[in-house]
């Protein structure tokens, strides 16, 4: 048995039963416990999301917590993710992918609730919050062995995981597979690889650019990310819509075979793709992978938002998984249905670019590639320099602000970035799988041991809004 085959068995086991149901009953018991917070406060977060808050600690804004968020989230999962799962589970794999990130939209807010409640501020004004310290100080001292190994996971997801291999690797591939367009690409021989040279090159460009980027430290990539993640997720999201509107027909047949194929594959593949276990186990896991609800990484941003309400900052944080799965990812998961791009043999980004090149209309048809290219590029670079900062944090919990050892830490983050084109696809994501399952356990653990306290502080929050003193009335 080689290395893919063992890993692969682990990421089946890890996605087994026990953790699908796991996460879908703590995104259930959550949203219950908060009345289906994820509805009935929907319009507030979107109000707190582009309205400052005019006190409270913290290094960056709101917004600038969630768009610092939605860099680590949406990335490669919304284009390749998406396109893998839908080919690995059918197009029902979409529909579980929505399910969990409904309900992962309450997980989300308990979390990035938790983590301002509890982050701690050191003497220089730096910020330090996420599951690793609510575990630590929310469950108490007795759980911190819990906590280090939220930290230890968080590092390999972003050094081995979401934050350099898959993401890397999507880019050199796509870039690529646009020039292949064009002609023969040479390619060279290393070590027993057959090595593109546009690979080669756009692999080193873009290793400098996340370097100028990761080394300023958190400010700097909140900046990079509050001015890309926006323009980058509407000019993505609307040539989506351009795909849907100009095949609106087929839009009631893709909806019937996504709920069909959920609860019965073989219906739609004709008994190629396996079951129903097939369809959940992809679609949560790459659900998992894009939004990453429950995985405890987002907490981690939004513990530097400028604010004095935790409860304030969980509602903005949870559109993140709004944003990024139930409008993103469903805009490209009904492209790929439409178009029955998931079914003709291709994987990854290949199958992606096939769904625009047949479903736009006119020139963009043909720009299709292209698009989509500089598209992946934009959602897998803030996605990198967003998980520089969440593997860098769990590398501060354990360390302490040694700045040496956080500096020495940014270089080997860019050397894994700078091998991550050389990578094989498939090991890749299962690697990534397996990380984020790992480092999504113990967080889920400690969510779910104080959700009690979420609630609670919840409850508060919403009542002193109802007759605020003049202070806080004038910040809502």
């Amino acid at each position: 048995m080689g290395f893919a085959d063992v890993i692969k068995a682990i990421d089946d086991f890890i996605w087994g039963w026990p953790l699908i149901i796991f996460i879908l009953v703590a995104g259930l018991f959550l949203s219950v416990r908060l009345v289906f917070v994820q509805i009935r406060k929907l319009p507030k977060a979107f109000k707190y999301m582009v309205k400052k808050e005019k006190e409270g600690n913290g290094q960056i804004s709101a917004f600038s917590a969630l768009c610092t968020a939605l860099s680590a989230t949406i990335g490669t999962g919304n284009i390749v993710g998406v396109a893998t799962a839908i080919v690995a589970g059918g197009p029902g794999a979409l529909f579980w992918m929505i399910v969990a990130a409904f309900l992962g939209m309450a997980t989300k807010f308990a979390e990035c609730m938790l983590a301002v409640k509890y982050r701690t501020i050191d003497n220089d004004g730096q910020i330090l919050g996420g599951p690793f310290l609510y575990i630590e100080k929310g469950m108490g001292k007795r759980w911190k062995w819990l906590a280090v190994l939220f930290a230890i996971f968080g590092i390999c997801v972003g050094l081995f995981g979401v934050g350099t291999f898959t993401q890397i690797n999507s880019i050199t591939s796509a870039i690529n597979n646009v020039f292949s367009g064009f002609g023969a690409v040479p390619t060279f021989d290393i070590l027993g690889m057959n090595i593109s040279l546009v690979v080669i090159i756009s692999g080193i460009i873009l290793t400098v650019l996340v370097a100028v980027v990761i080394i300023g430290g958190v400010k700097r990539i909140s900046k990079v990310a509050t001015l890309v993640v926006p323009f980058m997720a509407i000019t993505y999201v609307l040539l989506c819509l351009i795909v849907i509107f100009t095949n609106i027909t087929a839009i009631p047949q893709a909806l019937a075979d996504i709920v069909v194929s959920a609860f019965n594959p073989q219906a739609i593949a004709g008994g190629i793709m396996g079951s129903m276990i097939v369809a959940m186990q992809k679609g949560i896991a790459r659900g998992i992978f894009s939004n990453e609800a429950g995985l405890g990484s987002a907490p981690i941003a939004a513990a530097q938002a400028q604010t004095k309400e935790p409860v304030r900052q969980g509602l903005v944080s949870m559109l993140g998984t709004f944003i990024d799965t139930i409008i993103i990812c469903l805009m490209t998961g009904l492209t790929i249905v439409i178009t029955g791009a998931w079914n003709i043999g291709l994987d990854g980004v290949d199958v992606t670019i096939f769904a625009f090149s047949n479903g736009l209309p006119g020139f963009l048809s043909s720009a299709a590639p292209i698009l989509v290219c500089i598209c992946l590029i934009f959602f897998a670079y803030t996605t990198i320099i967003g998980w520089s900062f969440y593997s860098e944090s769990c590398l501060k919990y354990l360390v302490g602000n040694r700045k040496n050892v956080i500096l020495a830490f940014r270089w080997v983050y860019i050397v894994a970035i700078f091998i991550g084109p050389y990578m094989t696809l498939d090991i890749v994501w299962t690697l990534a799988d397996i990380f984020n399952a790992l480092m999504a356990l113990p967080n889920l653990i400690g969510i779910i041991a104080l959700s009690g306290q979420v609630v609670r502080d919840t409850k508060d929050y919403f009542n002193r809004l109802k007759n605020p003193p003049p202070e806080v009335l004038s910040q809502t």
